[in-house]
């Protein structure tokens, strides 16, 4: 299991690394900017540091936080950085998630996220990951999954702008079965 949250962190971190995602402008009116987040977050870290600092691996607390296992790691400016991150900005229940699904989803028509966005778009989808791999009955590790998919199509769907036949959306494969609409 751990090595399958280590592949899922990759998985994740690797979708940064994609050519133009890391350049991208920031646009106005969309659901999160920097101007207004405090604590000292600036720019989203490079791809390269968020890599390391999420191979070391997540652990899900019993109140539902999410830490750096690493501590040597977390106590580097980047390592605090993602753990506010973690701490303020990336959903920790199911209710939150879905709020956050429905923003980046109003903003699909648009131009592609900021790396600010991005970047949230992807720690919340990796937060899924984790609260479904917690999650005790099947009922709820099924709407978590749920979240998580519907957050991996919007990842495609930002990546995918530019680059795929208008209104086509690029293709989730097996995991489309498990998009129904929400209970």
């Amino acid at each position: 299991t751990a090595r399958t949250m280590q592949f899922l962190d990759w998985l994740i971190v690797a979708t940064c690394l994609l050519p133009g995602v890391t350049a991208t402008q920031h646009y106005p009116g969309q659901p999160m900017n920097r101007a207004s987040v405090g604590g000292g977050l600036q720019e989203p870290e490079a791809p390269e540091v968020m890599f390391e600092l999420l191979w070391a691996g997540l652990e899900l607390d019993v109140i539902g936080q999410l830490h750096i296992q690493d501590e040597e790691l977390a106590s580097t400016r980047p390592g605090r950085r993602l753990r506010l991150l973690l701490q303020h900005h990336v959903p920790s229940d199911l209710e939150g998630a879905k709020q956050r699904l429905q923003q980046f989803q109003d903003l699909r028509k648009g131009p592609p996220l900021s790396p600010w966005d991005f970047e949230h778009l992807l720690l919340t989808s990796l937060s899924c990951v984790y609260r479904l791999h917690k999650a005790s009955e099947a009922e709820e590790r099924g709407r978590w999954a749920q979240v998580f998919a519907l957050l991996a199509q919007e990842t495609l769907w930002d990546l995918c702008k530019g680059f795929c036949p208008q209104g086509q959306p690029p293709s989730l494969g097996p995991w489309a079965l498990i998009l129904d609409p929400f209970p």
